[in-house]
């Protein structure tokens, strides 16, 4: 019987769905479309702030200096870059829902400011009882460890709690660690697949 439903953030809870601003982010700098999140996120740089190595301000800055961006520069990268980012209500809607009848969790590969995000640019964190960010435990998805963390936060089985995520590589590690899962895509119908396993609001 499942207790917990644990979300990532990042393709998950928060989406890009507008690609518009961050390609014209990457036209206006002469890169090629998909090279911005490369280097902020999948960079050297970017997993060190993911793990916490690097605060957020820091990994900015590199950015900054990197393409030569003064304060105002560097500002308005940041705002074309997640320019495009919304909440995914419909399943935030479902959260809500679900939380009371079930601990609702987060698990997300972000830097440093993840409560500052979900709290203040995007307040949902009171849909959840425990948030666990990789920049605040050192410790990255799809790695067991950052699993079985929060399950034992939760105070539940790993059988007993089901994850979502948008990365495969990530939806492997949770099953490896013994939880069940669904992998998310814009078309998944997540309500659908939690009733599979028992989950109702």
């Amino acid at each position: 019987m499942i207790s917990a439903v644990i979300f990532d953030v990042g393709g998950v809870l928060l989406r890009t769905e507008d690609g518009a601003p961050r390609r014209a982010l990457e036209d206006r700098l002469g890169l090629a479309h998909g090279q911005a999140e490369q280097l902020v996120f999948n960079s050297d740089k970017g997993r060190a702030a993911q793990l916490g190595q690097i605060s957020a301000a820091e990994l900015w800055a590199w950015v900054g200096d990197y393409f030569g961006l003064d304060e105002a520069g560097l500002g308005r990268f940041q705002q074309e870059f997640f320019g495009g980012d919304r909440l995914n209500r419909p399943l935030l809607e479902l959260v809500h829902a679900l939380h009371g009848r079930y601990q609702t969790a987060i698990i997300s590969n972000f830097m440093d400011n993840l409560t500052e995000v979900i709290t203040d640019r995007f307040p949902i964190a009171p849909a959840f009882d425990l948030i666990v960010g990789s920049a605040y435990e050192g410790v990255m998805k799809p790695d067991a460890e950052i699993f079985n963390r929060t399950l034992a936060r939760l105070g539940v089985p790993p059988a007993q709690a089901v994850f979502v995520d948008d990365f495969l590589h990530n939806i492997a590690g949770a099953r490896a660690a013994g939880l069940q899962t669904i992998h998310y895509t814009p078309t998944t119908n997540v309500a659908a697949e939690l009733a599979k396993l028992g989950v109702t609001p």
